[in-house]
């Protein structure tokens, strides 16, 4: 994102808070009232204009927050040393939290690199690490961390397919990691200008459309049967290659290659059929 001057984040000095307010109390019921009892009446006026607005400089930083500070408009720093600090009281100072944070995105409906229309939603855990970018290079930075990773996440979801098949290597359901990393790559390139660290990011929620879920449940469901029947005949063919090649080795019985195809039929019938088979006993000769 291209902007005219970058704005990076500088630790801003502050004073420790309990030595300041002590010091104030002093000046305030102590130094004031013997100025005036003195006579030096003009002097503790303006000494007590001074100590008016210096009490203006007190702030509080709470632990895993940043206080940036401003001077008429100009960015001065950021203080991170929690606890109760003062500085300049004409300093304009806005908390940003440096707390990890996470939020879920809306369920999206986009179409998978094939088309298909698919829901798809994720996890996104962040945190700001440079509070002068998150305050300046943008409008608002929680928005900015969603509307982006929702553009991040719709991207990821086009450069992959929902399933494996024709050839792809990677899918949105089967490579889990290697989609939270690719996921988590894009988030971070758009939020690099806006002072934040994405974490982690990862898919919560993923489904064909309604449209077409049922269909889609059709093909994964032949895709399995498929697969199935493909193990069951490489098995299949595997053991009577076994059976044949025992029973030659052993001199069991000597088949013609006539009864081999049979015995082959028939082995494979059994082995390969949904339904358990009626053996039929032969009393007489195999031939």
């Amino acid at each position: 994102m291209n902007q005219n001057a970058e704005i990076h984040e500088v630790r801003a000095s502050s004073a420790a808070g309990i030595p300041m307010l002590l010091l104030l109390l002093a000046l305030t019921f102590v130094a004031l009232p013997t100025l005036f009892i003195i006579g030096l009446r003009i002097p503790a006026v303006l000494a007590a204009i001074v100590v008016f607005f210096c009490w203006f400089g007190f702030f509080m930083v709470q632990p895993n927050q940043g206080a940036v500070m401003q001077l008429f408009g100009r960015y001065v720093g950021t203080v991170r040393d929690e606890g109760l600090r003062w500085a300049n009281p004409f300093y304009s100072k806005k908390a940003v939290s440096l707390r990890i944070r996470n939020f879920e995105s809306n369920k999206l409906k986009v179409n998978d690199l094939e088309g298909s229309p698919i829901e798809i939603g994720a996890v996104v855990v962040w945190q700001v690490v440079d509070t002068a970018e998150a305050v300046f290079s943008v409008d608002d930075y929680e928005d900015f961390v969603h509307v982006q990773a929702e553009a991040a996440l719709r991207q990821s979801a086009t450069s992959y397919p929902y399933d494996l098949h024709d050839g792809h290597t990677i899918s949105l359901r089967s490579h889990t990691q290697e989609i939270a990393d690719h996921l988590q790559k894009e988030i971070q390139e758009r939020l690099t200008s806006a002072g934040v660290k994405v974490l982690e990011a990862r898919i919560s929620h993923l489904a064909y459309a309604a449209e077409i879920a049922q269909a889609m449940l059709q093909r994964q469901q032949a895709s399995a049967i498929i697969a199935a029947r493909t193990k069951i005949v490489e098995g299949a063919v595997s053991m009577v290659h076994m059976a044949l090649d025992q029973l030659n080795e052993k001199g069991v019985v000597k088949l013609d290659e006539e009864r081999k195809a049979a015995m082959v039929s028939n082995l494979l019938v059994v082995l390969c059929g949904e339904r358990g088979t009626q053996p039929i006993v032969n009393t007489g000769s195999i031939y």
